[in-house]
């Protein structure tokens, strides 16, 4: 929750307001969940000015995001990383910092006010592993200061080999080129860091050519990248007639059009057909497997023949059952994002971490919370949704849900 803000709108190099903020790091979003892993997200900045043209921001409508949506005014939390400073610092257990998982990290206010540089700065003065997620050019003093840290990783978001498409897709400025995106990767490897592409999300009939996707995966391969992640688009119901009109100004007329291919309705989102996403998915799978990386997808479902009883404040619901599709497609790694990054456990000088003795890291799936703290076992938290909050990981430091062993 803001707790005041500037009027003034600040022009340059985007408009933009500051404010002071009692923004919380936050868990997984609740409802259904991929996620293996635990992660604190992080988001200094509300609104993005890259304007993918299909950011799923645009179906947040409330807060700050609707100013953005409205008024293409980012919001700047200036005061972010002190207040997760002290946030991380009550805290007896932690996981991987995720930098960030809605508006791009290095977009351009970040120049302006490093609030990035500076959040990752706190996590790795306190031991503690951070990634980051864009479609920006990292800074190479981003790199050299997450090399420091054990477990840090790097991912990067490629949508189309071709830059003139790419431009249609990204239109907003301070984007990295495609030959930007790709040399973001050289770096992170010569960082000596955990490298992963992200083919995310893949626009059918748009950027879903086989050889196009061949193409990214050939050149990530030369530049010795670890791990792929992949999903294709859905549509947030609540913007689906401006996404459909996007889609139709991008392929005026595709193979199938674009509202029978966007008829399964899962969550809060429309999802293309499941026999178009498993030809992509196979594909890409196989692909990989043929260059060396591993390979998972992001928050792909299908709904499966069988309903079950849903428990809600008011009895019980009857809900056809949604299944992830990793079950299916994950391979070569325990954990969606590629790599094993345990939970953190606070050192005993009180300041810094470290990383919890033979924890895989995928709590999500984990019975047997080798972390020390059993309530992060099968994503479980408080409230008894799978969305780990800083509630619940202070719940853990007052013996709520935890053997406390560290």
């Amino acid at each position: 929750m803001e707790i005041k803000s500037f009027i003034n709108v600040i022009k340059k190099p985007h408009p933009h307001i500051l404010v002071e903020s009692r923004k919380k790091i936050h868990g997984w979003w609740p409802g259904r969940r991929e996620c293996t892993a635990e992660r604190l997200l992080l988001n200094p900045y509300n609104g993005c000015s890259f304007n993918c043209l299909f950011c799923y921001a645009n179906a947040l409508g409330w807060g700050h995001f609707k100013r953005f949506r409205e008024q293409n005014i980012v919001t700047v939390c200036r005061d972010f990383d002190q207040v997760t400073a002290k946030t991380l610092d009550r805290l007896p257990a932690a996981s991987c910092g995720y930098l960030s998982p809605v508006s791009d990290p290095f977009q351009p206010v970040n120049q302006k006010y490093r609030l990035s540089e500076k959040l990752i700065q706190v996590f790795v003065e306190r031991n503690l592993p951070i990634e980051i997620i864009t479609k920006g050019v990292i800074p190479r003093d981003v790199l050299r200061t997450m090399s420091r840290q054990r477990h840090s990783f790097a991912q990067v978001s490629i949508l189309t080999p071709h830059e003139v498409l790419r431009k249609k897709l990204v239109r907003g400025r301070g984007a990295a080129t495609t030959t930007e995106l790709f040399d973001n990767l050289k770096r992170i490897k010569q960082q000596g860091l955990f490298a992963v592409l992200r083919i995310d999300p893949i626009i059918p009939f748009v950027t879903d050519n086989p050889d196009d996707l061949k193409n990214i995966l050939t050149r990530a391969a030369r530049l010795s990248v670890d791990h792929v992640v992949a999903s294709v688009l859905d549509i947030p119901l609540n913007i689906r007639a401006d996404s459909l009109r996007r889609l139709r100004s991008l392929n005026p007329e595709p193979p199938v059009p674009f509202e029978e291919l966007f008829g399964e309705k899962i969550g809060y989102s429309l999802q293309a057909r499941l026999d178009y996403r498993l030809r992509i998915f196979e594909f890409l799978s196989k692909e990989s497997k043929r260059l060396g990386f591993s390979f998972a997808l992001c928050m792909e479902f299908e709904k499966v023949n069988r309903v079950v009883e849903v428990p809600t404040a008011n009895g019980k619901i009857k809900k056809v059952r949604e299944v992830g599709l990793n079950a299916r497609f994950m391979r070569g790694c325990l954990n969606c994002e590629g790599q094993d990054i345990p939970v953190y456990v606070k050192n005993r000088d009180g300041f810094r971490f470290k990383p919890a003795f033979n924890c895989a890291g995928n709590c999500l799936n984990c019975a047997t919370a080798a972390c020390g703290f059993p309530g992060l076992a099968m994503g479980r938290s408080v409230s008894g949704r799978k969305d780990f909050s800083i509630r619940d990981y202070l719940a853990l430091f007052k013996g709520k849900q935890s053997n406390n062993n560290t």
